[in-house]
């Protein structure tokens, strides 16, 4: 593998190494010297590279192809006026890591809080996420996943629009920004999972092309252009992303990578990127003695994507369960529109609670086809789920939360099927209080064309996904000052009384000898139709546990059946505690006996 981009040697030297296998000439031009360029040479395998002497860190360079064009550097570590200007050195030794002792956070032990850096506080940066560190591990948050920071062009975006994946944003606080929040984190042992985009560069400020055969056109990918994973001169495209997840693991110390969408990396070759992804992860691994993980985002339904290389898989240590998300959803919202009209049933989220995928080769009525493979046999820890994030929210046409959708009761009976399911739950930032902030779609784009372009495709795409309402404007700034959170509200009402739900739920998920086990192994569970209910009883050697969810939105009568144990109620969410209607179960069960819960509640037991 090759390193690329430009690494500060220490003692005023810099080594450029940029791949470049179609062109006839490299130079690169520095500031500091600003009258002369510097000529690369090339090897074999079309890399060009120069040492040069006499530059420092926060030295601006752009390469200048064939004497035609000045390019910035396709692996910038830095872009400080944005995506057309100038890339800047960076000393990447110099920053004053104070974690040296950090072993990780097994996956296991992982409650994930997925934010976005520019509406997590008003601020909008690193810096400003570190004082709320405290608060999130307080919660119980032992992992943050930041939702991608390669730079984009302006300052308010998503980050699936990047076009520099090396490159940290620069209105979010650079390199030194991102440095400083990991190093935080680790020190309130919290680990960090960064959302990388290895499937498709955005539109403005993409380079690529000028440099080498970054993309291929024989697939029709959803978001542009498709890397070039496996045609010709696709040796450098894959070194390219491998050395770019090297990076983050090595020089920001990230604990894991969340990768968007690998439907949309297409490769044929005998051995798919995504193995070689695998690889290099495993092998820095064991050379840090401490794991890295790697969690993707898939909507095929694959298990080959989480099954291990001895089983013939890809070895992704675990997936964003969808179906988890659009069982949950539609049985306590009512939704029927797009992908939610092949869910609702309760028997559709018992089945992800016993296997993972609800779609494991049968009729999908949405996708008018079978999809899916069974994930039966796949353990429980290769599966992440969630009741939000931000598609299931942004993709909305007015970004609404469930807090805007459902009753405090019905917020409550979210979280704990998400929280005592036997997977790795992640929350999004701001459901932990209910904030009523909308995360809505948000750019600022600088070219007219591509303005009016992605305004008209979010006006057709919400219609088509079958909103009646108007959209909104992506690049309206106020759009995206919507879409900040209300951190004061955690403090007051009912806010401040979920939080504390929450909490309690984590603590009982992390402390119970049950429930902190992820396994699928000693669970059984059962679903009514017509009472919308889900009883789920879970043991293992230490210790049993029995919840009962009620989905319906009036009381229900039903009748248990359980062991012969004692059973005692630990939590109960309609109770008065709790802000609500007033709880009706007895604390104390026997087998067959007659019970009755209160509407949109559950409660948990232990014997």
């Amino acid at each position: 593998m090759v390193k690329v981009g430009a690494t500060y040697l220490g003692d005023s030297r810099c080594q450029f190494v940029v791949w470049a296998p179609l062109l006839d000439q490299v130079a690169v031009k520095i500031s500091s010297s600003p009258n002369q360029s510097h000529i690369l040479q090339q090897d074999s395998d079309g890399y060009w590279q120069v040492m040069v002497e006499n530059v420092q860190p926060g030295d601006h360079y752009l390469y200048l192809l064939n004497n035609e064009k000045e390019r910035p550097d396709p692996a910038s570590y830095l872009q400080p006026n944005g995506v057309h200007s100038a890339s800047q050195i960076i000393d990447h030794q110099s920053f004053p890591w104070t974690d040296h002792r950090w072993l990780g956070v097994a996956l296991d032990d992982m409650i994930i809080y997925e934010l976005h850096v520019g509406t997590f506080t008003s601020e909008g940066t690193f810096a400003a996420i570190i004082p709320r560190l405290a608060r999130l591990k307080e919660l119980g948050i032992t992992a943050i996943e930041l939702m991608p920071v390669a730079q984009f062009p302006g300052n308010r975006n998503w980050g699936y629009d990047g076009v520099y994946p090396y490159a940290v944003q620069n209105s979010y606080g650079g390199p030194d920004g991102l440095k400083a929040l990991v190093n935080a984190c680790h020190d309130q042992e919290i680990a960090v999972i960064l959302d990388v985009v290895y499937n498709h560069v955005g539109p403005e400020g993409n380079y690529l092309d000028d440099f080498a055969p970054y993309f291929t056109s024989k697939f029709r990918p959803e978001w542009g252009n498709a890397f070039n994973f496996d045609d010709s001169y696709c040796d450098g495209v894959r070194n390219y992303f491998l050395e770019n997840a090297l990076y983050w693991y090595e020089s920001y110390h990230i604990d894991a990578l969340r990768l968007d969408a690998i439907q949309g990396i297409y490769d044929l070759g005998i051995k798919h990127f995504l193995e070689d992804l695998v690889d290099v992860t495993y092998e820095f691994s064991q050379q840090q003695g401490r794991k890295i993980y790697l969690t993707a985002e898939s909507d095929l339904n694959d298990v080959r994507t989480i099954r291990t290389r001895d089983a013939g898989g890809i070895g992704i240590d675990a997936q964003w369960c969808d179906d988890f998300h659009h069982s949950l959803h539609a049985l306590v919202t009512g939704e029927q529109q797009a992908y939610y009209q092949d869910f609702g049933k309760p028997a559709d989220l018992e089945k992800a609670f016993k296997e993972g995928f609800v779609y494991s080769g049968q009729y999908a009525p949405h996708r008018k086809r079978r999809h899916g493979s069974s994930s039966t046999e796949e353990p429980a820890n290769k599966f992440i789920v969630f009741s939000q994030n931000h598609d299931q929210i942004g993709n909305r046409i007015l970004g609404d939360r469930l807090t805007q959708i459902l009753s405090f009761e019905a917020l409550k009976l979210v979280a704990g099927t998400v929280l005592l399911s036997p997977y790795v739950p992640l929350l999004f930032m701001g459901e932990e209080y209910g904030d009523t902030a909308p995360f809505l779609y948000f750019i600022s784009h600088s070219e007219p064309e591509l303005i009016k372009l992605i305004q008209r495709s979010k006006a057709e795409e919400f219609r088509a996904k079958g909103f009646a309402e108007e959209s909104y404007d992506p690049q309206d700034p106020e759009t995206f000052h919507r879409s900040q959170l209300n951190w004061e509200m955690q403090q007051s009402g009912q806010h401040q009384i979920l939080w504390q739900f929450y909490q309690r739920l984590i603590h009982l998920r992390r402390t119970n000898s049950t429930l902190n086990k992820l396994s699928k192994k000693g669970l059984s569970i059962s679903s009514c139709e017509s009472e919308q209910l889900l009883m789920i009883h879970r043991s293992s050697e230490d210790g049993q546990v029995f919840y009962i969810f009620n989905f319906s939105d009036c009381q229900v009568e039903f009748e248990a059946s359980l062991p012969t144990n004692d059973w005692h109620k630990i939590l109960d969410s309609s109770d008065e505690r709790w802000s609500g209607l007033g709880a009706i179960l007895p604390d104390t069960l026997a087998p067959f006996q007659p019970l009755k819960i209160q509407a949109s509640s559950f409660a948990l037991y232990q014997a």
